[in-house]
């Protein structure tokens, strides 16, 4: 987990990553996050093998330690308009540039983002501290954000399924239509229109 960071010997590496490609509703969330140099804990892990208890109080202590971090949201209207894998890029490089401290050397899990001095890693959520806390940041984020939503929106089950495509939320989107937050060109939700 701690390979990447260690081979580059850097004082500013940062993470990034995405959650959210998937569902049929809701944003697709990117996190990016430097820790400090020699950082180690070893329960940070690809934010999908964690509990989401754990994922809340790493979150807590990840932002915590952080030298700097930050959280975008890719909405639905732009996630429609520039497809899922360029808004997840899209996502991703606007957490990197939000960061208070430019990094010197960026870790990405799996995108070729074009950005100078960086490295994409295949899962790399798996393989690097860096990535990970972002994705645990990123997950947390997303999670709230449904959450929320399913109060505006009961019956899809947005705070369990997260707005991913479970059969649950397939036939109630069937039964009722589809909401704002629903990626229009996403099947089944783009049958319904």
């Amino acid at each position: 987990m701690y390979e990447y960071e260690d081979k580059l010997n850097l004082e500013l590496i940062a993470g990034t990553d995405e959650v959210g490609r998937g569902p049929l509703a809701g944003p697709v969330v990117a996190a990016a996050v430097i820790l400090p140099k020699g950082y180690r804990n070893d329960l940070i892990n690809d934010s999908k093998k964690l509990k989401a208890k754990t994922r809340e109080e790493l979150y807590k202590q990840i932002i915590e330690d952080a030298i700097s971090y930050s959280i975008t949201f890719i909405d639905v209207e732009t996630i429609d308009k520039l497809n899922i894998k360029n808004a997840s890029k899209k996502a991703m490089i606007d957490s990197i540039n939000s960061l208070k401290v430019k990094p010197e050397h960026v870790l990405i899990d799996y995108e070729d983002l074009g950005i100078e001095n960086s490295t994409s890693i295949t899962k790399g959520d798996e393989k690097s501290v860096s990535i990970a806390a972002a994705s645990i940041l990123a997950k947390v984020a997303r999670d709230k954000y449904m959450e929320e939503l399913d109060k505006k929106y009961p019956g899809y089950g947005f705070a369990t399924n997260f707005g991913y495509g479970s059969a649950k939320h397939r036939k109630f989107i069937e039964e009722n239509g589809w909401t704002v937050e629903h990626r229009k060109t996403f099947n089944p939700v783009k049958t319904l229109i």
